[in-house]
Parts: C-alpha cells; sequence; structure tokens
C-alpha cells in the first residue's frame, strides 16, 4: 500500500507531463523547408487548429501554392 502511495503520484505528473508535451502536428523540418513561421499554417503558434492555408498545405504538401 505505502508503495502505491508513492508511486501513483509520480505516474499522474509523468502522464501530465507527456500530454502537456505533445506537439502541433508540425515540426521543425517542415518550418525550415517552408521557410515560414507557425501561424502561416496555425491559427495561433503552438495550437492545432489549421487556417485555410494549412489546410491546404495538409493536403497537397507545397505552401508556395496554399500562398496563392
Amino acid at each position: 500500500m505505502k508503495l502505491i502511495r508513492m508511486i501513483l503520484p509520480v505516474v499522474i505528473v509523468a502522464a501530465g507531463f507527456f500530454a502537456a508535451t505533445q506537439d502541433a502536428g508540425a515540426t521543425v523540418e517542415m518550418a525550415k523547408k517552408e521557410k515560414a513561421g507557425c501561424t502561416s499554417c496555425h491559427v495561433k503558434a503552438k495550437d492545432k487548429e489549421l487556417n485555410e492555408v494549412g489546410k491546404c498545405y495538409k493536403e497537397s504538401k507545397d505552401l508556395k501554392q496554399c500562398k496563392k
């Protein structure tokens, strides 16, 4: 019982840490490749919600085509 009381809080904190550090779906490699910031495709930086350009990019993988 004592062991469970010690391990359970550690597991909860670890799970919260991993849930909070998930990225927005885009990668640093994508940003470097396209030479564009997060808000080129996302409504807000560090947000998963895509704007129209982001939705287009998700389908075509060509940012120049989507920004026209």
